[in-house]
């Protein structure tokens, strides 16, 4: 389970402390698909990125699986990040140096998982692109190279899945097939957290929390 308890971020804006997020608290459990709404500069990138340990808090508390992540070292949080939390941005974030599956298993090899490779083929498959194995990105379409990103979020696999405005370049029909591999994956038993300024892809999620001014102001259990 990824719990969040009484989260506050602030940042300094010249002489005046800007507060990005206020007393965040909430939990995400395993199978569980949470969305996250809210008008730009609401908090919701911030949130996610603090979920994810991309960064830290201001003050409260990140828990994954009873276990508090203020105390762990950079190293230690680095390593969580590449073994268990699965991130699909906006944009694709892929090496164009390197082929798809090369992509894919970009994490696993960091950690010098032997069976990178075997593993990256599996996740290709469960997206439905193990044909594109051998390209490169400059040769795929946009709604592949989301999905590639969406192979090395969940290569592995990883039991937390984080996905902040994954549709946003996408045309409505990949936008409704990205969100069907999201889906699927929180249904085997990832925990899900989408950001997303769209009601009808929210609408894939179990429950839907709506940020303004960096805090809750409503929950919606779907």
């Amino acid at each position: 389970m990824l719990k969040l308890d009484n989260i506050t971020k602030t940042h300094q804006s010249g002489n005046r402390a800007v507060v990005a997020l206020d007393g965040i608290s909430l939990e995400v459990r395993p199978g569980e698909f949470l969305a996250i709404m809210g008008p730009s500069g609401s908090g919701k990138s911030t949130l996610l990125n603090i979920a994810g340990l991309l960064d830290t808090p201001s003050s409260g508390e990140v828990i994954i699986d009873g276990t508090p992540t203020s105390h762990l070292t950079r190293k230690e949080r680095a390593r969580i990040r590449r073994r268990d939390i699965g991130f699909v941005f906006q944009s694709y974030n892929l090496l164009e140096s390197l082929t798809v599956i090369e992509n894919v298993a970009m994490p696993l090899r960091f950690d010098g998982d032997k069976n990178a490779l075997a593993l990256a083929e599996k996740a290709l498959s469960t997206v439905g692109i193990d044909n594109l194995r051998d390209s490169y990105p400059a040769e795929i379409s946009g709604g592949q190279a989301q999905r590639v990103a969406i192979a090395r979020a969940v290569v592995g696999p990883r039991r937390f899945l984080l996905a902040d405005e994954p549709t946003g370049a996408l045309d409505t029909a990949s936008g409704d097939a990205v969100m069907k591999i999201l889906r699927d994956q929180v249904t085997a038993g990832a925990a899900g957290i989408l950001v997303t300024h769209e009601p009808r892809f929210a609408a894939w999620a179990d429950r839907t929390i709506y940020l303004r001014d960096g805090k809750i102001e409503g929950d919606d259990r779907g």
